[in-house]
């Protein structure tokens, strides 16, 4: 007869063999991502993921798990192997290394009718843009001017041609103006009396003295050393 020693044996053999096969069919573990964020948007997010841009919008899933919950232009919440992730500016989060980019750099996505928009900021204060390659300076209207509190009379007064004829304005320096993490200082800016332009617009006087380029239908502002 086998004795009680002898089945305790073979039941702990028969027990190891169960734990290895466990482990050489057990799904294996997801390698740790690289994610840096190249832009927060409305409903949508820029990120390089191990070096390879993904464009991700709301309720969708990047090729490496990363599904976007919600985003805007301050954070984004992620779910990454089925746990949801904050991504903020210099934060590390957990299962994933969250590295700032080393050049300031901002990628603003294609809008309705193929034009940029983007939220930015004037003197400091929140505003929205207009990326306007033909505008010679930044544009905006002398409403919203004074929404913004800028002293524009103080500025130099011109005449612009504009389509519906001649107009009055005014020339003078922004002291800062920023998209995302880009900031320029001392930005000419054109304020035209009345309620027009009716979007503030993003002209060369900023856009000339950053690296600009169009990577797959997303406009890549980047800051110069």
């Amino acid at each position: 007869m086998v004795s009680l020693a002898m089945r305790v044996q073979k039941a702990q053999r028969a027990l190891r063999k169960l734990f290895l096969l466990c482990m050489l069919f057990s799904p294996v573990a997801i390698a740790e991502l690289d994610i840096v964020v190249g832009g927060l948007l409305k409903n949508m997010v820029v990120l390089q993921v191990d070096g390879v841009q993904r464009i991700i919008k709301v309720g969708k899933t990047s090729p490496e798990g990363i599904t976007l919950i919600s985003a805007n232009t301050k954070k984004a919440v992620v779910e990454i192997d089925g746990k949801r992730q904050t991504l903020v500016l210099s934060k590390r989060i957990g299962g994933v290394r969250y590295a700032e980019p080393e050049k300031e750099i901002v990628r603003v996505a294609r809008g309705v009718g193929g034009h940029y928009f983007t939220p930015g900021r004037i003197n400091g204060k929140a505003v929205n843009f207009l990326v306007d390659t033909g505008a010679t300076s930044v544009a905006m209207s002398s409403l919203m001017a004074k929404k913004l509190r800028i002293d524009y009379r103080s500025g130099t007064p011109v005449r612009m041609q504009t389509a519906s004829g001649i107009s009055q304005g005014y020339r003078l320096i922004l002291a800062s103006v920023s998209v995302g993490t880009v900031t320029i200082h001392n930005v000419e800016a054109i304020v035209n009396l009345g309620a027009y332009p009716t979007d503030i617009l993003l002209g060369n006087s900023y856009l000339a003295r950053v690296e600009m380029n169009i990577d797959d239908g997303v406009l890549v502002l980047q800051a110069k050393f």
